[in-house]
């Protein structure tokens, strides 16, 4: 597992406390709603069988029961009102990346942290996994606002090991840690790809939805001469011509095929997406995607 900075325990809390302020207070006043006709009443569970009577639905008859004793029988099924949230966060060198305001990390953070109090007004679990090219750490899920802050905390705390990604291991390890069916929230910059097949075998299986946090100036980069860059995840330092031209576009087309790849997988998995960027309103694009799934 990774290491942690030493924060200062009091700094720390302080930004926790920040954190929690500022997101429970969007989903008290936003997300609560949506979230619940978004989310609860899919899951139907098996609760028991009984005597048929007058003005039931037909097509709920055990056949199976009915034979053996010689009169209708129905099955009664219950809404499962208790859901599970996991929050898979991409926690490698690239999300380190910003030029605006704030780092896709803290954006990230910001995300996971609404959509964990969004689940617990609702009385869900919620559980975490960091991942890089491995499963840095997994929080199985629970209930409670202290749980979500030891959630939010290791979002700000953690060091990863690792610097590089890979999305389809984060997803195998969701699918052997989680067997009943799951509100699942990738959060990520999606730089990266050989995640679709994965994506789609769990697809199948839970709700899944990909957040993809994105800064503009990664799209392209600006002509400034001949610049010594770092790659994120590999820490490989490298020397850039930016002046050519050839160079500039071969390297938004590469990008372009990410994002083209990241909405591509979502869309054959049948599973939701939404992208933001990090001097967007994130609030705006989580409550649009909502009502449009609600």
């Amino acid at each position: 597992m990774g290491s942690y900075r030493l924060m200062d325990t009091k700094e720390l809390l302080k930004k926790v406390r920040k954190i929690e302020i500022k997101t429970r207070r969007l989903s008290d006043h936003i997300f609560g709603g949506e979230y619940h006709s978004t989310f609860k009443g899919r899951g139907m569970t098996f609760s028991e069988v009984r005597q048929y009577q007058f003005g039931d639905d037909v097509r709920s008859i055990d056949w199976n029961v009915t034979a053996r004793y010689n009169e209708p029988y129905i099955k009664v099924f219950e809404e499962e009102r208790e859901l599970t949230m996991m929050l898979l966060v991409d926690v490698s060198g690239s999300q380190l990346f910003g030029t605006q305001q704030q780092f896709k990390k803290e954006i990230l953070t910001e995300i996971a942290a609404t959509l964990a109090f969004s689940a617990t007004q609702n009385n869900d679990k919620i559980g975490l996994i960091l991942f890089t090219d491995e499963i840095e750490l997994f929080i199985p899920p629970k209930k409670g606002r202290s749980h979500v802050l030891r959630i939010i905390r290791e979002l700000l705390e953690y060091e990863p090991k690792s610097k590089q990604t890979n999305i389809a291991e984060a997803l195998k390890f969701l699918s052997n840690v989680m067997k009943k069916k799951t509100i699942v929230f990738i959060l990520s910059d999606f730089i990266a790809d050989e995640y679709q097949h994965t994506l789609k075998i769990v697809g199948g299986k839970h709700d899944v939805t990909g957040i993809r946090v994105y800064d503009q100036r990664e799209a392209e980069i600006p002509n400034i001469g001949m610049v010594q860059m770092e790659d994120e995840e590999t820490g490989e330092l490298l020397l850039v011509n930016t002046g050519s031209k050839k160079m500039r576009s071969q390297y938004a087309a590469h990008y372009q095929e990410r994002v083209a790849y990241f909405k591509d997988s979502f869309t054959r998995s049948g599973a939701g997406s939404l992208s933001t960027r990090v001097d967007e309103s994130y609030v705006k694009k989580l409550l649009g995607y909502f009502k449009r799934r609600a």
